[in-house]
């Protein structure tokens, strides 16, 4: 008898300025709502470990989004976007996942990212901090300093193949992980299409700035979670406390021996972790219930 994965896969349309999006998600489980977002240049494949824990799935509804332009999410059909060169927006990003949210009924759910997803978490909570119960950041600062040589000489360079984008990610891992689990990692940054990595770090590198607004971030209306890898070397633990010590009420978490990817380059590390925060919104929001 064939052995199945309890995940499903299907797309939903969702409409954001004006665009029309047919997005890729998976998801598996059942209770409160976690939505996922990937890092820039990738997909949700990175979450496929956590859709895949029955412990997590038994509590938790688990959902991973291809953001569109990633993995099987394709350009909108209204856009000649072949004409134009990709770059993803602060706002932009933050109407997709309201709309998202909206389109699948899901009341107040989780949301985690890392990286550029982690960027995502402070903004979020910050600026629609009633459609969120909790917002986890993985690898999330309050700004990555100014990119702009970076994303337009360097990532933007017409030679760059995706054989150097991998290589810079092995060096984001910890030495520490699995070795097929962080070259599974590695594997996904070689598939990405030309540009969209360099595009994401338009919001990652110059869009998102948290330094005056942080702690203005609510956790009383949405809770507000950091968690860093220390051998991360772009969002480096020291930055990603900052953040969590701006905003009152917040919650910080080393992750000793992990790297930028904890979610797919250690997952059986990364639970230990993780399933601590997922508790602990599940607690409170049964304290706020009762």
């Amino acid at each position: 008898m064939a052995r199945h994965s309890d995940i499903t896969g299907r797309y939903v349309y969702v409409d954001v300025e004006g665009h029309e999006y047919r997005v890729y998600y998976e998801e598996a489980g059942q209770g409160i709502p976690l939505v996922c977002q990937h890092t820039a240049g990738s997909d949700g494949r990175q979450y496929r470990h956590i859709l895949e824990d029955k412990e997590i799935t038994s509590r938790f509804r688990v959902i991973a989004v291809d953001l569109p332009y990633h993995g099987k999410s394709l350009p909108p059909d209204s856009k000649r976007y072949w004409e134009e060169r990709y770059q993803l927006h602060k706002d932009w990003f933050m109407k997709f996942w309201i709309s998202f949210i909206k389109e699948l009924e899901l009341q107040r759910p989780i949301y985690m990212g890392c990286s550029m997803g982690g960027h995502l978490a402070g903004d979020l909570a910050l600026n629609y901090p009633e459609s969120f119960r909790a917002c986890i950041g993985l690898e999330a600062s309050m700004w990555s300093g100014d990119m702009d040589k970076l994303i337009n000489e360097w990532w933007y360079h017409p030679r760059l193949s995706n054989d150097s984008k991998p290589a810079m990610m092995l060096s984001l891992c910890s030495p520490n992980a699995p070795e097929h689990r962080v070259r599974e990692t590695v594997w996904m940054y070689s598939q990405g299409a030309p540009a969209v990595f360099s595009g994401d770090l338009v919001y990652y590198g110059i869009e998102h700035d948290l330094r005056e607004t942080a702690g203005q971030i609510d956790t009383s209306k949405c809770m507000f979670y950091v968690l860093s890898g220390d051998y991360d070397w772009s969002a480096y633990p020291e930055a990603c406390k900052a953040l969590a010590d701006a905003v009152p009420g917040s919650s910080y978490t080393l992750m000793k021996g992990m790297g930028h990817f904890p979610m797919s380059e250690d997952p059986v590390q990364f639970k230990k972790y993780i399933m601590k925060v997922l508790e602990d919104i599940e607690q409170r929001s049964h304290d706020k219930a009762a």
